[in-house]
């Protein structure tokens, strides 16, 4: 007797919850990614359909429980629409969509543990998101400081784009409490890392531009980064490079040139992210992490400096 398909929605996340349901109900429940008569599934497109199918015998109490719980909100089974409402909220954007916003947010360490293979991580979508990111902010400062140089222009981008900046800009809109993470990265604080949240901002940006094209992401980015674009006017940037600043102020206090230090590396060699201490007689003022030696240790020194204040 062939399984009968109880439940189907685009959201790997109401499919988990869905067959926790079922599971806590004692009804062996499993996913389908293709049609349920082939011997063997068909592969899912990222965006594509998750059915939740149990023996037939058991398909009415599934779906009587599925049912009784779609609409209590306080229940485990939240309505798909609802979801991810305060997010959308908080970057005053509306998916039409969702399923790219869901894509957006699911790491790799969950694509990883679904045996179903029908879980796409969001490291394309951060490809992509990186690309956009780079022409708004270089078109904006283009037209907003027509007088700077190349290189001005450049460190203003560079200060906009960096791995701390970005993860800035997700902590204010809180994009790690809806991050879609896998259980070993969920106990290791995947939350709160800034490498982490940085790419997921990025994913973000592209799965704007893919639902509502370049305008979308270019009036979401606009309102994001302004404060950090109309920054560029105030700052001397040359005064900007604070591991010169550093130099000078530990000079000031007679103390020796701090040092800079990997304290460690991870990540594929074409996606590196590089952890650098800076050290001044032996005590260690700064920690940061960087895509970039240098963008490391320009935030350690940062860090340092707001130390010694």
């Amino acid at each position: 007797m062939p399984p009968a398909v109880v439940f189907s929605t685009t959201s790997d996340i109401e499919a988990s919850v869905v067959l926790a349901l079922l599971d806590s109900h004692g009804i062996a429940a499993f996913r389908i990614t293709g049609n349920p008569q082939a011997i063997l599934p068909m592969s899912m497109s990222p965006l594509g359909e998750v059915r939740i199918a149990v023996p037939e015998d058991a398909a009415d109490d599934a779906r009587r429980i599925i049912e009784s719980h779609r609409e209590d909100v306080g229940a485990r089974v939240v309505r798909l629409r609802d979801e991810f409402d305060d997010i959308e909220t908080r970057i005053d954007y509306r998916f039409k969509d969702r399923g790219l916003l869901e894509h957006a947010l699911t790491h790799k360490s969950r694509a990883a543990e679904d045996v179903s293979g029908g879980v796409f991580d969001n490291e394309s979508l951060e490809f992509l998101g990186d690309a956009v990111l780079g022409l708004v902010v270089a078109d904006a400062l283009f037209r907003q400081y027509p007088t700077y140089d190349e290189g001005q222009k450049s460190k203003i981008k560079a200060s906009i784009v960096s791995t701390q900046a970005l993860a800035r800009q997700a902590e204010n809109i809180q994009l790690g409490d809806h991050l879609i993470l896998g259980r070993g990265e969920e106990k290791t604080g995947g939350r709160f890392k800034q490498a982490l949240l940085a790419d997921a901002y990025e994913a973000l940006i592209a799965a704007i531009y893919l639902d509502g094209g370049i305008d979308a992401a270019e009036t979401f980015l606009r309102r994001e980064l302004k404060e950090a674009i109309d920054a560029g006017a105030e700052r001397n940037f040359v005064g900007q490079d604070y591991k010169s600043a550093l130099q000078e102020r530990v000079q000031a206090l007679g103390r020796p040139l701090p040092e800079y230090r990997i304290a460690g590396e991870a990540g594929p060699d074409h996606r590196k992210v590089f952890s650098v201490e800076v050290v001044v007689a032996g005590e260690v003022l700064g920690a940061a992490t960087g895509r970039a030696k240098k963008e490391a240790e320009q935030e350690a020194a940062r860090l340092a400096l707001e130390r010694l204040a």
